[in-house]
């Protein structure tokens, strides 16, 4: 028999959250969205709104807001999450005694996990083994979403039914959803996109040119595709949406948090200069690509993985590299083959 979904719980209520709660919404599940602060729970439920994340975007009125992660996923047939990556392990070892047993949790976070260089579904199956897991990804500025405008997303999953039932569950027009086995390969993308995005945002920052972004991010999603693969993914899952779509979306537009910081660190702001800048907005978010070049490093390392574009952004954000030299030994390594 075909599980339906009639109710869903979305754990994190930032911007991609509170965007996928009112995908949920119009999708006709009755949903309930943990947020982390107090005030943001009193504007979802009495406003219906999220200014902090969402600035301007009406909000479905049926979405419930709460601060209790345990209320907010208990008894729930879908659960969707999307915190940080590097809050993944503790928010659902908070839900852990709470969750309905079996129930599906669809993770739309993005990244790798910093201290033990796990993916998401990794960290998911040592906390709650009993319930299952599929990936949520794909090239999504959250507003866009939030406001009903068109894109495609892939939903990975290993076990093809369940992933079907949840694609036809979560699906609204304008939120097309592909489905996919691939589950390794939809989140080597998502994480790799954030370092190479913050990448082409100091190239920008640099004014080098258009021609040397497009180069960035054709090498870097060589880059993805040789990580993808030693990682047990597929290279085609990383020619779609959760590779090359979102590393095409996050690389050419500064709606991208991590492009963002990427473009004023090229203009000669430090790291932390940057995310404390009020125009830039980056206060109240997380840049995923920060971390993310660190666990990125990491995970290539331990697989033997030649990522030279990551490891020349790792040695920016977290080795002090001055940025025109860690261009220019990024330009001067030998040719090779395509």
């Amino acid at each position: 028999m075909t599980k339906t979904f009639r109710t869903a719980a979305v754990v994190g209520a930032g911007a991609w959250g509170t965007a996928l709660a009112q995908t949920l919404a119009r999708a006709g599940l009755d949903v309930t969205l943990w947020a982390n602060e107090r005030a943001t729970v009193r504007d979802i439920n009495e406003r219906h709104e999220n200014p902090v994340y969402l600035r301007d975007v009406p909000l479905d009125p049926s979405i419930r807001a709460c601060e209790y992660i345990p209320e907010t996923v208990d008894g729930k047939d879908l659960l969707v999450w999307a915190t940080p990556a590097q809050y993944l392990r503790v928010t659902l070892a908070l839900a852990e005694q709470a969750l309905p047993p079996g129930a599906p949790i669809a993770i739309a976070s993005k990244g790798i996990e910093a201290v033990s260089g796990l993916l998401m579904s990794e960290v998911a199956a040592q906390i709650v083994p009993g319930n299952p897991v599929a990936i949520l990804s794909g090239p999504t500025f959250a507003r866009e979403v939030a406001e009903g405008k068109p894109t495609a997303v892939t939903l990975a999953c290993a076990d093809v039914g369940l992933g079907a039932a949840l694609a036809a569950a979560c699906a609204v027009p304008g939120f097309r959803i592909y489905r996919s086995d691939d589950v390794a390969g939809a989140q080597i993308g998502g994480a790799v996109k954030n370092v190479v995005a913050l990448a082409c945002g100091i190239v920008e920052g640099r004014k080098l040119g258009d021609n040397a972004r497009a180069a960035l991010m054709t090498r870097g999603l060589a880059e993805m595709v040789r990580l993808g693969i030693a990682k047990g993914g597929r290279a085609e899952t990383l020619m779609g949406l959760t590779g090359l779509g979102d590393l095409a979306l996050t690389c050419n537009n500064d709606q991208s948090r991590n492009m963002r910081l990427g473009i004023a660190i090229g203009g000669g702001m430090t790291r932390l200069a940057a995310l404390d800048d009020p125009e830039l907005g980056l206060r109240h978010a997380v840049v995923e690509g920060v971390e993310g070049a660190s666990s990125v490093g990491d995970l290539a390392r331990k697989l033997g993985v030649d990522m030279p574009i990551c490891r020349t952004v790792e040695e920016i954000l977290h080795a002090n590299a001055d940025v025109a030299a860690a261009i220019a030994s990024l330009l001067a390594r030998p040719l090779k083959d395509e």
